[in-house]
């Protein structure tokens, strides 16, 4: 063809008995526009299936990440608050919502358990009070009678302050439980962190000159939280008093009160043996106690009444070493935050 591009023709050629030939040809130029149309279809839809694919892996991923972020808010909230927190299910019925429900009924079995050992604590320690203090009562007026000699008087003296001890750790038990029911939240008021700990500090401080230990109060005006203020010196002092008792003999025990990047803050250092690191989460269960301090006054219960006071305020404890001994915070949040 003049002026263009000759055409691609396929072509036949048949020869009859005669000798006579005959060429018969088709114009092909079409299959090569076909063919290009296969191809970019072949392109495109393996495009697509490339973009389907990875929209699908985002939104899959996505979900699963979402799930996985919930399971472990749960966790968070549970660590922080208690187990009554349950991990939410979306209702699809799919692999995630029986996960979610399995570990929801094992959170709640966790939950009935603990409350059962709790509760029987609990009643073991109110239950008892009542015969206890009786007994004490009966204890005291045969100690005041005149009817003993002084061995006898000796005696009963010596059992009474034994029952007194039982009757200090039957009411920690008691209160601890009444902080972890959280009704003490109702007394929040805002409170001047500064103030309480002076108020330690001189409740405290015949008993450190008789310890021969030296406790000195840092830190000016007011460092304001909120919370419940007899509950927080309580806090401070068991504090204060396992400072002076389980410090060594003759050294130094600082409180200090202060605000750090808008954080309350109270400190309790002292200079004594400390505490080892991998006992530091230890000493915060009931009744538990250091191989050091066994021969020493105490119930195992100072530390697990802090633990109960900051969980009711949302407070963190952290614990450093102080080289020696042992530098004990409590954070509080801020008013109105």
């Amino acid at each position: 063809m003049e002026g263009g591009s000759s055409p691609l023709v396929r072509g036949m050629i048949h020869t009859f008995a005669s000798g006579d030939r005959l060429l018969v040809g088709q114009d092909i130029s079409d299959l090569d526009d076909f063919a290009g149309r296969i191809k970019i279809a072949v392109i495109s839809g393996v495009s697509l299936i490339f973009v389907l694919a990875g929209v699908a892996s985002i939104l899959v991923t996505r979900r699963t990440v979402g799930r996985i972020e919930q399971i472990n808010a749960t966790s968070r909230a549970i660590m922080a608050a208690g187990l009554d927190k349950r991990i939410p299910l979306r209702g699809s019925h799919d692999e995630w919502d029986r996960v979610a429900e399995n570990l929801n009924l094992m959170l709640e079995r966790i939950e009935t358990l603990m409350g059962e050992i709790k509760q029987v604590s609990d009643n073991l320690a109110h239950d008892l009070r009542t015969p206890l203090t009786r007994m004490r009562g009966r204890l005291e007026k045969a100690y005041h009678s005149q009817r003993f000699d002084e061995d006898a008087q000796l005696l009963i003296g010596d059992t009474i302050a034994d029952l007194d001890a039982v009757l200090r750790i039957f009411t920690s038990i008691t209160r601890i439980a009444q902080i972890e029911t959280q009704v003490r939240k109702e007394a929040f008021r805002t409170v001047n962190l500064m103030e309480i700990a002076h108020e330690v500090v001189e409740l405290y401080d015949a008993a450190a000159e008789q310890s021969g230990s030296c406790l000195t109060m840092t830190g000016n005006g007011e460092v304001l939280a909120t919370g419940d203020r007899d509950l927080i010196f309580d806090a401070i002092a068991n504090l204060v008093d396992n400072a002076i008792k389980h410090g060594r003999a003759g050294g130094r025990v600082v409180v200090a009160s202060e605000t750090v990047n808008g954080s309350p803050v109270i400190s309790i250092t002292d200079n004594g043996p400390g505490i080892p690191a991998d006992q530091h989460e230890q000493v915060f269960k009931r009744f538990y106690r250091l191989e050091q301090s066994r021969y020493t006054p105490g119930n195992g219960l100072g530390l697990s009444l802090v633990a109960a006071v900051a969980r009711l305020h949302g407070a963190r404890i952290e614990m450093f070493d102080n080289s020696p001994g042992l530098k004990f915070k409590l954070w509080f949040a801020a008013p109105g935050s």
